[in-house]
């Protein structure tokens, strides 16, 4: 099991990302969340990873936090819940808004997260309630990046195309991830826009 790295950021096309470590270039995929903590291509950074093998693949996943690692861990032993969607919870809310969610019976906040209906918002409030002591613990809450943290990540070709792909692998159809954009085309990089896009959409 990979638990950890630890090296240099090569890559970052959300929701996707490359570290090289020792040689060797590992491809993570990560929230928004997570990419928006990382630090610009050329600098270090360390992740909490979680590794996910398939018949057909083996995929890790990449966080800034140890709790966000936790919470999807939790997150994809919900009935129904996978990587894929996981991420997607992530990328809207960090893990602080998503207990309130939960304990304050909020349903509605959490079907505005891509995939997520009434049915499954109403099974993560029923099955997540008793699983949150274990966050609320004291933890390392480091970002998880030991570079330079106004670092400028590197100019995408079309960063509006780009964060428009991002949300629609996340979950969100093509036309509702160009809607969500709308206004923010001057943000200063594209997961500043994705991010931006996503609390504009949770917020209502």
């Amino acid at each position: 099991m990979i638990g950890r790295l630890r090296g240099t950021l090569l890559e970052k096309q959300p929701p996707w990302m490359v570290v090289d470590v020792a040689g060797v270039g590992y491809e993570l995929e990560a929230s928004m969340t997570t990419l928006v903590a990382m630090p610009g291509t050329g600098e270090p950074v360390s992740l909490y990873t979680h590794l996910t093998i398939r018949d057909d693949a083996h995929l890790l996943y990449g966080f800034a936090r140890e709790q966000e690692r936790a919470l999807f861990r939790a997150l994809i032993k919900v009935n129904g819940i996978g990587p894929k969607l996981a991420l997607g919870i992530l990328s809207g809310m960090d893990e602080e808004a998503f207990i309130r969610c939960v304990m304050d019976d909020d349903a509605k906040a959490l079907t505005r997260l891509p995939g997520v209906g009434k049915k499954t918002a109403e099974r993560l409030i029923i099955e997540m309630r008793d699983r949150f002591p274990h966050w609320q613990q004291p933890g390392e809450l480091a970002v998880g990046m030991e570079g330079s943290p106004g670092s400028v990540p590197a100019a995408a070709a079309d960063p509006v195309a780009d964060a428009e792909a991002a949300l629609v692998s996340l979950g969100y159809k093509p036309a509702e991830a160009a809607r969500m954009l709308v206004g923010l085309e001057e943000a200063d990089s594209t997961e500043a826009m994705i991010k931006a896009a996503l609390s504009r959409r949770l917020a209502g």
